[in-house]
């Protein structure tokens, strides 16, 4: 067994964040008697992009992040709203969400059995917490890692140091981040000297500046790489 340690992202990893976020933002609109475009959608999703980014790059605090993204798209909609309101609304939708990266639930359960997991989100603790009990994953990871409770959030080493200090009898060589972002898992695991597993299920093009030590596109390939 050459990886002990197995450092789960959750979003688009083993939760369907895609199908659970379209479902919620429905819902969310429709709540507040506003028709939910596709137009609405990309608007959203490039607002939304814009301060995450910033988020992970520490410019700002993930309570900006949560706390306008609604305000600010419909300010661009001529439309005024309570961006804490709306978060509120959503995060509880969001939290109800459990949709499931196909395969995720069995190879855990697996994977669970010789290995230790981990949960490593730039997610709200909250809500994370929720979706991994409804999901039936919960009971699967040893801990569950939030940007929001470490106070840093991926690609910062800084986030990596805190898993690793707070996780008993911690080895790097023995340890996989597996993750679908070259930007904060990848990028994560490179700044922290952690082996990685890109889950490229969208078979995207390679990136020449972050490399990971595995690349696949459906999570079974973990238990040839894990086992």
């Amino acid at each position: 067994m050459k990886y002990k340690n197995l450092l789960f992202d959750l979003d688009d990893t083993l939760l369907d964040f895609a199908a659970n976020e379209a479902d919620s933002l429905n819902k969310l609109f429709s709540f507040n008697d506003i028709i939910f475009t596709d137009e609405i959608f990309k608007l959203y999703h490039s607002v939304n992009r814009q301060l995450w980014t910033a988020y992970e790059n520490g410019i700002i605090a993930l309570d900006e992040v949560l706390n306008t993204r609604f305000s600010i798209t419909l300010d661009k909609l001529s439309k005024t709203v309570d961006g804490k309101v709306w978060e509120k609304q959503y995060r509880e939708l969001l939290g109800n969400g459990h949709q499931l990266i196909d395969g995720a639930l069995e190879v855990c359960q697996t994977l669970s059995k010789n290995h230790r997991l981990f949960v490593v989100t730039n997610g709200v603790t909250v809500t994370q917490i929720k979706r991994l009990q409804h999901a039936g994953l919960y009971n699967l990871f040893e801990n569950i890692f939030t940007s929001e409770t470490i106070g840093y959030q991926k690609p910062q080493k800084e986030f990596f140091d805190y898993v690793t200090i707070h996780i008993a009898d911690f080895c790097r060589k023995d340890s996989l981040i597996i993750g679908d972002s070259l930007s904060t898992d990848i990028k994560g695991g490179n700044l922290s000297g952690i082996d990685t597993c890109w889950f490229n299920k969208k078979t995207l093009a390679k990136s020449e500046t972050v490399k990971s030590t595995f690349t696949i596109s459906d999570l079974h390939e973990l238990y040839k790489i894990c086992e």
